[in-house]
């Protein structure tokens, strides 16, 4: 029966994406690893530290309890709300009421299958960045959307062109993707650019959705975009505990905005999960009120690992701005390159080292490479020595 031919034929909605770069890229390595290949894997941007020991004694105390393991509220628990409002509070000045101005979700990637459904109609368009997040794009193909790519440039500062934007037709788009401080460039938000995007939200009636989980890597300038004078009439926010809490596996992202988009976004994910694991709810409270010390010491870990890589970049004869911030290292690549790609193939097969090429970001990423910090000294100092011989 191993060569017969299944009988059903998948939906017409798979031939709209190729499955994820990263999830290939993985059964790669995993087979090369299987032949012997000692692979060190800096392309992911999987927090390899620990969350904090309350937050963990946290989880178990809860799950030692009777009555945690039953169905959960779609919404979170209450506690879960309020601490997402006060943190948004502390540290970027934001009021949202915990009723119903947050919703905790099953991780923010999936929020942003939860925003395109709840908003996106067959042919709408989307305003989506290049180079940008590959799950905008695809997650925008899957809904019936129509992508509508605009430009980031590193000599606007990888910042939207306005100008260019304005002379566009923008008459279908009914959403906008942003995501600062940005992914894979690193580079921060400020004030006027949000300002700007909030103008640009009204002006043309789009839905600005900013994906808001890199604040607190290699960055003390925490800002929200709903933190504008009238943001929550025409924004979105998502934001995550994975790279902030370090706990990406868990799962635990939020949304926030006006209550009626909030609303919107409830009757969706009602029908696609059963609320979140409640332990692991009662542990993001904790974690979400760690101290300042806390993110101090998270991102002295990747303020050394950082120089590490920036020593790599400099191996690979790339070139970088010094003021990222993120999780990644976003470099160009010198001439004797075609493409970021070029290179980090002939990494992969002469060091085993895994690097991300830049394209996998789109076309405007493809003379550019992302190195992750997501690896201990160790490893970053053993890719050093490989590279000493690297040609």
């Amino acid at each position: 029966m191993e060569n017969s031919q299944p009988k059903i034929k998948p939906s017409s909605r798979t031939e709209l994406v190729e499955e994820y770069y990263f999830s290939q890229k993985l059964k790669q390595i995993d087979e090369m690893r299987k032949a012997g290949a000692n692979i060190i894997n800096l392309g992911i941007g999987s927090p390899d530290l620990v969350p904090a020991q309350l937050v963990i004694e946290k989880l178990c105390e809860a799950a030692k309890l009777p009555d945690s393991h039953g169905y959960q509220s779609y919404n979170g628990i209450p506690a879960l709300r309020e601490a997402f409002a006060e943190w948004y509070k502390k540290y970027f000045g934001v009021t949202l009421n915990p009723e119903n101005e947050i919703l905790p979700l099953i991780g923010s990637k999936e929020g942003i299958m939860h925003i395109s459904m709840a908003f996106l109609n067959q042919g709408d368009e989307v305003l989506v960045p290049n180079p940008g997040y590959p799950t905008y794009a695809s997650v925008t193909k899957l809904v019936g959307g129509k992508i509508r790519f605009y430009n980031l440039k590193a000599h606007n500062n990888w910042q939207p062109d306005f100008i260019e934007l304005e002379n566009c037709d923008l008459s279908k788009v009914k959403l906008m993707w942003v995501n600062y401080p940005n992914m894979p460039t690193g580079v921060k938000g400020d004030r006027k650019l949000f300002e700007k995007l909030i103008t640009f939200g009204h002006k043309h009636n789009i839905l600005i959705c900013n994906d808001n989980p890199y604040s607190f890597i290699l960055n003390n300038e925490y800002l929200s975009l709903l933190s504008v004078d009238g943001a929550k009439d025409i924004a979105l926010e998502l934001n995550s505990m994975s790279k902030s809490h370090n706990m990406a596996g868990w799962r635990i992202g939020m949304v926030a905005g006006h209550k009626d988009y909030i609303s919107s976004i409830v009757k969706i994910k009602s029908n696609m999960d059963s609320g979140m694991f409640r332990p692991m709810q009662v542990a993001a409270v904790e974690a979400l009120r760690s101290p300042e010390s806390w993110y101090e010491l998270n991102n002295r870990t990747y303020s050394v690992r950082r120089k590490l890589v920036e020593n790599i970049m400099l191996k690979l004869d790339c070139t970088f701005d010094t003021n990222q911030s993120g999780l990644f290292l976003w470099g160009k690549i010198s001439e004797k390159y075609k493409s970021g790609e070029e290179l980090t193939e002939s990494l992969l097969h002469k060091t085993h080292i895994f690097i991300t090429p830049g394209m996998v970001f789109g076309d405007q990423g493809n003379e550019y490479i992302r190195i992750s910090l997501c690896a201990n000294e160790n490893k970053l100092l053993e890719a050093l020595e490989r590279l000493e011989n690297f040609q």
